[in-house]
């Protein structure tokens, strides 16, 4: 019950997501292809892993998610619903993220007309909480399975959204000036609200 109340609210998300994609301004600049393309391709496989891991059926009490791989724990309903609310938790941060970063938002990593550093809001906690949020809502989804294949697919994802940061932050070093943002490093930590930023 709890997985699909997860798959739904990751539905609810999406639409939201791409009805904002429409609010964003004109892209300048943007990272080589090539550079690009490995957390691309890791992110589509980690999603690929995490919500293609099993089969809906039908049963006497409704449709019910039947993996492919057996889970490796079954989840009380009482967790379950708090990976629920982990999971809506997650996906409001990440809303709320985007709609801080307002025009200058884009899906890849690019340069926006009039660009400039954001430090307000959930930027004020990490330097890119739209990744920790969707870290948490993936998390939230491979736990609910319990799936080898789900749990694969948030360490891909893991590795993706660490590859992207990495390159968002030298393609935006090189693109706002080093004295900015490397001060905007040493104050907010990457992914993880209150770690201990770089130095």
């Amino acid at each position: 019950m709890f997985v699909k109340a997860i798959i739904g609210v990751w539905a609810l998300w999406g639409v939201v997501w791409i009805a904002l994609g429409l609010w964003a301004d004109r892209t300048c600049r943007a990272a080589a292809v090539r550079r690009q393309a490995p957390y691309r391709l890791i992110n589509i496989l980690a999603f690929a892993c995490m919500f293609v891991d099993g089969a809906f059926r039908r049963t006497a009490h409704g449709l019910s998610w039947t993996p492919f791989v057996r889970p490796l724990w079954r989840v009380p309903p009482s967790l379950g619903w708090l990976l629920v609310a982990l999971a809506a938790g997650g996906l409001t941060l990440a809303i709320w993220a985007r709609i801080t970063l307002g025009r200058l938002w884009s899906a890849a990593v690019v340069r926006k007309e009039g660009h400039r550093l954001v430090e307000t809001g959930p930027y004020a906690l990490v330097r890119h909480p739209i990744y920790t949020a969707l870290l948490m809502a993936s998390a939230a989804i491979a736990i609910a399975k319990g799936s080898p294949i789900a749990l694969a697919g948030f360490a891909l994802m893991i590795l993706g959204y660490s590859l992207k940061a990495r390159l968002e932050e030298h393609f935006l070093t090189e693109e706002l000036g080093e004295q900015a943002y490397s001060a905007y490093r040493r104050r907010v930590p990457m992914l993880v609200p209150f770690a201990p930023p770089a130095r």
